[in-house]
């Protein structure tokens, strides 16, 4: 298999050669080229930050997923204070301090937890319901893209040690996020669609029950689809694609991020519309949610699947009862 011109390696090549590139750094470290004593201690972190794009990868999507998670809990917890009747998990949330927000938060929380369509203007509900679901996709599927990111970096330090051209790991994390941002204008278009047809957004509605039936059914049965596997396949064995893809231009790595994000949202689609049934900003799902698409990744065979699977089914006729 061959990746970078020259680059002939297999996937135990990449540890060996990954190992010899950090004792190479080190001692290039001792160069007078990357020598930055001169700097004080903020200069000589930034500087090393800039060296290593694999540390510069990791603090930033980290960063990005923690800010996510702050912001979705935040808004659980004021939608938990707006819903007398409580949703799963409302009472643990309505005892969770109610941290001060700046003003615009508050105008998007309200947007994007109103229970009847347009509670705004079209103009601004629309944007706040696509940002929310961007929010949970960067909190709930963007962790369990680490193995692609980590891989890609493994790579790209060993065609570093080999003198070839490297495109940076983030523009990567950018085409990938793209396409979870096509998704969730999606995603946003079908609330609206469900807001409409319902006269309220009660948990329980009837019409929202039906709504949230129908999305455990449609997750439930995708679950045992040969493109569900197909997906799957895909994600858990990023080496390969990303070898045999690999570019030094930056459009090519970034359309390499949006094919990846295409398989990773043909993965989780489905998943995803399971919020319908338990409310878009139950934030112990979206937490479990993420939990078993990380788990499902990096775990081989069907059996994750296919439990997972039969637990929807079984929750989309209980609801349907319900809501009778």
């Amino acid at each position: 298999m061959s990746g970078p011109s020259g680059l002939q390696v297999d996937i135990g090549q990449i540890g060996r050669l990954d190992q010899r590139g950090d004792s190479a750094h080190s001692s290039a470290m001792t160069g007078q080229e990357h020598d930055f004593s001169n700097l004080d201690r903020a200069g000589r972190a930034t500087a090393g930050l800039a060296r290593s794009p694999r540390i510069a990868v990791t603090v930033t999507i980290g960063a990005g997923v923690a800010l996510a998670w702050l912001i979705l809990a935040a808004m659980a917890i004021r939608g938990a204070e707006g819903r007398p009747a409580g949703a799963p998990g409302d009472a643990l949330l309505k005892h969770l301090p109610r941290l001060p927000l700046p003003e615009f938060l508050d105008r998007f929380f309200a947007l994007c937890l109103a229970p009847a369509p347009l509670a705004g203007s079209a103009g601004a509900q629309a944007p706040a319901l696509i940002l929310m679901w961007f929010l949970m996709a960067v909190a709930a599927m963007l962790p369990s893209a680490a193995p692609l990111v980590r891989t890609y970096c493994e790579i790209a330090d060993t065609a570093s040690i080999k003198g070839e051209p490297v495109i940076h790991p983030l523009v990567l994390v950018a085409g990938y996020l793209t396409t979870w941002l096509a998704a969730s204008v999606a995603f946003a278009a079908l609330t609206l669609a469900v807001y409409a047809f319902a006269a309220s957004g009660q948990v329980l509605d009837p019409a929202i029950g039906l709504a949230g039936a129908a999305a455990l059914a449609i997750a439930g049965l995708y679950q045992f689809s040969g493109l569900k596997q197909a997906c799957l396949k895909k994600c858990r064995n990023p080496f390969s694609i990303l070898f045999a893809n690999w570019s030094a231009k930056p459009e090519r790595i970034f359309r390499l991020g949006v094919e990846q994000g295409v398989w990773c949202l043909g993965c989780c689609w489905a998943l995803m519309l399971v919020m319908f049934a338990v409310g878009a900003m139950n934030i112990f799902w979206m937490g479990l949610i993420g939990l078993f698409t990380l788990i499902e990744k990096q775990t081989a065979g069907r059996m994750a699947s296919r439990v997972a699977g039969a637990i929807l089914l079984v929750w989309a006729v209980a609801l349907l009862l319900v809501s009778a």
